[in-house]
């Protein structure tokens, strides 16, 4: 049985027309199905295809990430998601559920709660303290004030504000603010939120930080996250899958390795070109199997077996599982074969490793850089994966 996605977008159109105008909608739908252009349309009808034949689907707890320049349509699709604009045609499914049949009454009762969004400029309520804005949209749903300030105060911990709580807005920086602003959106317990360009407006190292903190706490929540930016560099970051916009239309969904390893065309092509690669590349994509792997209980002269077939001059050794504990070199097989040593002080346990498969290559190259041996790459439960090379960290970097 198909699992139901929490959002499905199905041949969305947003058209945007004088009302003088409306009677030139059926020419705009022709032209725009025939493959005209926004331009084109407009020239011919006078009307704006801000948004063209839009499909896409996202899955619970997905950070799915929609990109594009000014003007191509990516803020008008995430308000159709939340019905702030009413699409021109298609429809928006949450939980199968198609939202634009809604009247006002189920359209709040939506916003309130299973939908949240967060924009650019926060939109909070000046005269409102940081305990206050987070807890507001609980007092509208008339949460008694013990219970919304209790789940208010919960979120302000998540989000790395507390004893801010009744701090004024105008006293707070613009990360802090865009913090209390996530915290009003998680506060009413959402299905899906929605994020408008909210990070645009901050300077690069506080922009860096909440992405980690929206990583966090969707990581800690498991919500749905919908995140509208134009910087690629963050849609590599956060997205799960990306899909990009231009006048219009989505020319192109896929997960940011595929993205970069098969760009739909040109204009994906250009528009890709200034990633860090070593932000979207991972662990697992660069490491490899080691030429020379024992067991612990293999001995010396397994081991300088392993590494004279292998041609390498270090061996990885591993217990029992595959778990990781050390590497021997050749002058420590050397030394066990003559009774200098023992297997077990011959093993070198202080060697630097990576834990996550996922981790960015761009975060373990201060670690590769400094350490005499190949990373070792261990999963969750400590088993050895694979190693990472000093080689293969720069190779990545000139991708």
């Amino acid at each position: 049985m198909t699992k139901t996605p929490i959002l499905e977008v199905r041949h969305l159109y947003k058209i945007f027309a004088p009302l003088d105008f409306r009677g030139e909608k059926k020419m705009a739908y022709k032209l725009l199905e025939l493959g005209a252009t926004r331009q084109d349309v407009f020239e011919a009808t006078g009307m704006t295809a801000a948004v063209t034949d839009v499909s896409f689907q996202v899955e619970k707890g997905e950070i799915f990430v929609l990109i594009g320049l000014s003007g191509s349509g990516k803020s008008t699709l995430v308000r159709c998601l939340n019905m702030l604009h009413s699409p021109s045609r298609g429809e928006v499914l949450i939980d199968g559920e198609d939202i634009t049949a809604y009247d006002e009454a189920k359209l709040q009762e939506l916003r309130r709660t299973k939908i949240s969004m967060v924009f650019q400029n926060g939109g909070l309520l000046a005269h409102r303290d940081v305990m206050g804005n987070v807890g507001y949209g609980l007092e509208i749903r008339g949460v008694k004030k013990e219970e919304r300030e209790a789940r208010a105060l919960e979120m302000i911990r998540m989000v790395g504000l507390e004893g801010h709580e009744r701090d004024r807005l105008d006293s707070l920086s613009g990360g802090m603010r865009q913090r209390v602003g996530i915290a009003r959106a998680l506060a009413s317990d959402p299905d899906i939120l929605l994020m408008d360009e909210a990070f645009s407006a901050l300077d690069p190292l506080v922009k860096n930080d909440l992405q980690f903190e929206l990583l966090r706490i969707q990581e800690q929540t498991g919500k749905t996250i919908i995140f509208i930016t134009h910087d690629i560099n963050e849609a590599f970051k956060l997205g799960s899958r990306v899909g990009i916009l231009r006048d219009g239309r989505m020319v192109q969904l896929d997960t940011p390795e595929k993205m970069l390893s098969a760009p739909a065309n040109d204009y994906v092509r250009r528009f890709i070109d200034s990633v860090d690669t070593t932000k979207v590349l991972t662990v697992k994509h660069i490491m490899t199997v080691p030429g020379s792997v024992i067991k612990k209980t293999d001995g010396a002269n397994v081991a300088l077996n392993s590494m004279r077939t292998s041609g390498v001059s270090s061996a990885y050794v591993v217990s029992d599982y595959m778990h990781f504990d050390g590497i021997i070199t050749l002058e420590g097989a050397l030394s066990v074969r003559d009774g200098r040593k023992t297997f077990e002080e011959a093993i070198i346990r202080e060697v630097p490793f990576v834990r996550n498969l996922d981790a960015p290559v761009s975060s373990i190259v201060p670690l590769a850089a400094k350490t005499q041996y190949p990373l070792a790459v261990v999963d969750e439960h400590d088993v050895f994966r694979g190693i990472v090379t000093k080689a293969s960290v720069l190779s990545s970097l000139s991708v």
